[in-house]
């Protein structure tokens, strides 16, 4: 009964109703009282420390003790073929959109997926990745993907040269690629 689906435990539940039409107000009952007991274990409120621990056992028992080969090769060293720079925006996933598998890319997130122009000493976190990938990893591809309702394309395209800007920073990292707007 564990591994039976909520939908033929309804299936069942249907059938055993239609041969035994009697127990119909015991069945109501019953749906009311689970019906209970789930709105209740629903409404205990989001624990994120709780959804990090149950992402990470769902991570390690369907996918990691699933592939013990491309786990183990992992182990041992990544030789990505891609690089891709990509929007931090939680809602755009480069692994998922381009169904890349563990060790297939490089990362690198941020506002508005920006590659700054090159410098030692200004937004040398990305330099330091690409001079990473390229140099270490000999990644063969660099991928820059955007997407539609970016706030951060949109921040750049509304920065005003003769206003002062509302959140310094942000305003600052968009404006690294100003020249995009030209």
């Amino acid at each position: 009964m564990a591994n039976e689906s909520f939908e033929d435990a309804i299936a069942g539940l249907s059938k055993l109703l239609r041969e035994k039409a009697d127990l119909g107000s015991v069945a109501a009952a019953k749906i009311k009282q689970i019906t209970a007991e789930l709105e209740a274990a629903g409404s205990k409120g989001f624990d994120p420390v709780e959804r990090m621990k149950a992402g990470f056992v769902h991570f390690r028992t369907e996918k990691y003790e699933k592939n013990p080969e491309l786990y183990g090769a992992l182990a041992k060293g990544q030789k990505p073929k891609f690089m891709v720079f990509a929007c931090s925006d939680s809602r755009v996933c480069p692994s998922h959109i381009l169904d890349f598998q563990p060790g297939e890319a490089f990362m690198i997130r941020n506002i508005a997926n920006m590659v700054p122009p090159y410098d030692q000493k200004k937004y040398s976190g990305v330099g330091a990745a690409i001079e990473y990938a390229v140099l270490h990893l000999k990644v063969e591809n660099i991928v820059v993907i955007g997407h539609s309702c970016c706030g951060g394309i949109k921040g750049l395209m509304s920065i005003s040269d003769d206003k002062p800007a509302s959140s310094d920073f942000i305003e600052n990292w968009v404006k690294i690629c100003s020249a995009a707007k030209v």
